[in-house]
């Protein structure tokens, strides 16, 4: 299948889809389960037959986000939707969509269920063959609104603990700031050149379409951070570049022909090599302490790029916290080191000004002689008027 063809396939399967009004809590839903303890993975393989069963604690709103995307009806999750630990969006995504969200920490459902069988939720219990599985709680919408507000107001401690973990963190990733990282010799060229970096964020979508204009003017260099080689591919664009650690990007990404930089562990380790490797695809190593992200923006400054773009990188306490890290120090002294290179991606939409291209040009004047045409002919005296000018050329020449 061509690659348009595929994008807007694709488009129309995930973004164009509607969501059903929310189900009465005690009506039964049936469908196939699906399991999946890393919620990124499990999103490639659900439809809106399945139920989504996963172990993922403090459920972020991008996993909602692509949870919703699929069209699943309920999702029950066997640890907690939210600690508490942080204003935590994901579960009310959910819930705001008219998807049941079940919280049953504890159950044994990855034990108890085989992936592809049959279950069925009634309120919030789990059947499979007429057998109950697990009891779980529903969390409503009004419940899930008073629960974040209320996390919101205990923001302060989130912060404290956040920086902390971070002071701790910075002896270990201060390489960062020395200039201690090696980038690979790549056949992309970076130099003077505008980078869009796209994470899977949150509002990444949003976003890439805000920049249309802007990609299409300037024609960055478009670099895809694990399963931000998908967005670009979703929105339309392909990328130039993929970089991660490749356990989210799909196949069809990979397989794009951009070029592929594994993301690997300051000791060498690089899983995301070996999915290249089996997939029979060249690769690039760097080795880094850090997220991708940072890694993208760290390689774009090292080749010397003009300016560095981000889509879907993290701006803000809340994405930071959303993480699940200790600490976010490398996202700190990545900012550091590339300093006033970076510019978010909302900056660069609000000030992009395209200005009047050819096209545009070419449509005003066409549609003039077309306008000019009609008066001519419609004006007997022009008309006129345009047979002399006519008859004196053709003297003049010796026509």
């Amino acid at each position: 299948m061509p690659m348009e063809a595929s994008v807007r396939n694709r488009k129309r399967g995930l973004l164009g889809r509607r969501r059903p009004r929310p189900a009465h809590p005690e009506t039964t839903i049936e469908g196939t389960a699906r399991l999946g303890k890393r919620t990124k993975v499990l999103v490639k393989h659900l439809g809106s037959s399945d139920i989504a069963i996963i172990d993922h604690e403090d459920l972020d709103r991008i996993a909602a986000e692509d949870l919703v995307a699929t069209g699943v009806p309920a999702v029950i999750n066997v640890a907690r939707f939210s600690t508490g630990r942080y204003p935590n969006a994901g579960p009310l995504t959910l819930a705001q969509a008219g998807v049941r969200v079940i919280e049953a920490p504890g159950a044994r459902l990855f034990d108890e269920l085989r992936d592809g069988e049959s279950i069925a939720i009634t309120g919030g219990e789990i059947r499979c063959n007429g057998t109950v599985l697990a009891k779980g709680r529903i969390l409503s919408t009004a419940e899930l609104v008073e629960q974040l507000a209320e996390q919101r107001r205990r923001i302060d401690a989130a912060l404290a603990d956040f920086a902390e973990n971070t002071v701790a963190h910075l002896r270990e990733e201060g390489a960062l700031l020395a200039g201690g990282i090696e980038v690979p010799r790549t056949r992309t060229k970076f130099r003077d050149r505008h980078v869009l970096i796209v994470v899977r964020g949150s509002t990444y979508r949003k976003d890439l379409r805000a920049l249309a204009a802007y990609i299409r003017g300037v024609r960055p260099l478009l670099v895809g951070v694990d399963g931000g080689a998908d967005a670009l591919l979703e929105a339309g664009w392909k990328p130039d570049v993929v970089l991660g650690d490749m356990d989210s990007a799909s196949d069809e990404a990979l397989r794009c022909g951009a070029e592929l930089i594994v993301h690997a562990y300051p000791d060498g380790r690089a899983p995301g090599a070996d999915r290249l490797d089996r997939m029979g695809l060249q690769h690039k190593v760097v080795r880094s302490v850090g997220t991708s992200q940072d890694v993208a923006m760290l390689l774009a400054h090292e080749k010397a790029a003009g300016l560095i773009v981000s889509v879907g990188a993290h701006f803000n306490l809340v994405e930071f916290l959303e993480r699940s890290r200790a600490g976010m120090s490398s996202t700190f002294l990545t900012r550091l080191r590339v300093g006033d290179l970076l510019v978010d991606a909302k900056g660069v939409s609000r000030l992009y000004n395209p200005g009047v291209t050819g096209s545009q040009l070419a449509l005003f004047f066409v549609a003039a002689l077309v306008l000019l045409t009609i008066v001519i002919v419609n004006t007997p005296a022009l008309s006129d008027l345009v047979d002399l000018i006519w008859l004196k050329l053709k003297i003049i020449l010796g026509i």
